[in-house]
């Protein structure tokens, strides 16, 4: 009678170690969700600067078709670099640096092909730079002279990685990578 008593004392709850091991099982699935909710915000971050930039890019290509005169016909330079807000080309960079060119009353309309490229390179460099904050973007604009000319958009930026496990957190140490966006133009 005494044993069946204690039996049941037993068999009625949890014991301590039961809800520590449940306790324990339930905080590593925890920790496991939240590491998985901080690679979808970073994925979500990551995919809206690749979307800011092929948008960009595409407005580029708009500026480029627009200007036939210049970008089609073999006038710009094979290779065009911009850093910042600095084109490679001294040419292109000098007019790109005038005041009031190419807008709509400043007295320099209609702007020739060469200076209107210069306003366009710019101004898409501006608005690149400042969407793109602290990601220091440069682009490549690749025109080898050919029939039909085509031309080549690279734009590389910096962006801040969020390592999936221990072995590629220690491969990127600068938490930081260099993704590139390419777009072929027919001008």
């Amino acid at each position: 009678m005494i044993a069946s008593i204690t039996r049941r004392r037993y068999g009625r709850g949890f014991t301590l170690i039961e809800v520590m091991v449940a306790l324990v099982i339930t905080a590593i699935g925890l920790l496991g969700i939240a590491k998985i909710q901080a690679l979808a915000y970073a994925s979500t971050a990551s995919a809206s600067v690749r979307s800011l930039v092929a948008l960009q890019a595409a407005g580029l290509a708009a500026s480029m078709h627009a200007n036939r005169a210049y970008w089609a016909a073999g006038a710009a330079p094979p290779t065009l670099t911009i850093t910042g807000t600095t084109l490679s080309d001294a040419t292109l960079n000098g007019l790109a640096t005038t005041t009031n060119y190419c807008q709509f009353g400043s007295g320099n309309t209609p702007c020739a092909p060469q200076t209107l490229a210069a306003y366009d390179l710019h101004t898409w460099a501006r608005a690149l730079n400042g969407q793109l904050v602290n990601s220091n973007p440069v682009t490549t604009i690749n025109c080898p002279v050919a029939i039909p000319m085509n031309c080549t958009i690279s734009v590389t930026w910096t962006e801040k990685a969020v390592s999936i496990n221990s072995q590629s957190q220690q491969a990127t140490s600068t938490a930081t990578f260099t993704p590139t966006y390419v777009l072929y133009v027919e001008p």
